[in-house]
C-alpha cells in the first residue's frame, strides 16, 4: 500500500510542473560527459499555442538540448518530457526578441542626432554584434538560470 502511495505522490508532483510549465516529448539521443542530448519530438500543444509564430521549437521536429545529467539515471533512446517554467519562458522571449528591438529603437533615435540617417540605421544594426557576442560570453550564466528539468516517461 505505501509503494502505491509513493506513486501517486510521483504523479501528483509531475501533474503540477506540466501545469506550470512547457513541456515537450522527447528521447534521450546522446550520452557523453554528464551532458544528456534531448531530440525534441514534434508537440500538440504548439498548435494552439500564441507565441508558436517566436518559438523555434514549433518550426521543426530536429531540435535537440543539451542538459546537465548530475544523477546518469537516463539511458540511450529513453522517452523523456522536457519541462521549461512558464515564467522562464518568458524570460528567454525578452533576451532573443524584446531586448535586441528596444537595442535597435533607441540606438537608431539617438544616432540621428549626430549622424545622417543611413549611418544612424548601419550604427543600430550593427549594434547587434557586440550584443549577442555579449550573449555568447554570457552563455554559462543564461545556462544557470534557464534551467530545463527532465521528467521520465513510464
Amino acid at each position: 500500500m505505501k509503494n502505491y502511495d509513493m506513486e501517486k505522490l510521483d504523479l501528483e508532483s509531475y501533474k503540477a510542473v506540466s501545469k506550470e510549465g512547457i513541456k515537450h516529448e522527447g528521447y534521450i539521443s546522446n550520452i557523453a560527459n554528464g551532458l544528456v542530448t534531448v531530440s525534441l519530438k514534434g508537440n500538440i500543444n504548439c498548435e494552439g499555442c500564441k507565441a508558436q509564430s517566436a518559438c523555434g521549437v514549433s518550426e521543426s521536429n530536429d531540435k535537440e538540448i543539451e542538459i546537465l545529467d548530475a544523477h546518469h539515471t537516463f539511458r540511450l533512446n529513453e522517452t523523456v518530457d522536457i519541462v521549461l517554467e512558464k515564467s522562464l519562458g518568458l524570460k528567454a522571449v525578452f533576451w532573443a526578441y524584446v531586448f535586441p528591438f528596444i537595442l535597435i529603437i533607441l540606438t537608431l533615435i539617438v544616432t540621428t542626432n549626430f549622424f545622417k540617417e543611413w549611418i544612424a540605421g548601419l550604427v543600430s544594426l550593427f549594434i547587434l554584434i557586440p550584443y549577442y557576442f555579449m550573449l555568447f560570453v554570457l552563455k554559462d550564466t543564461f545556462q544557470k538560470a534557464f534551467r530545463i528539468s527532465i521528467l521520465k516517461n513510464n
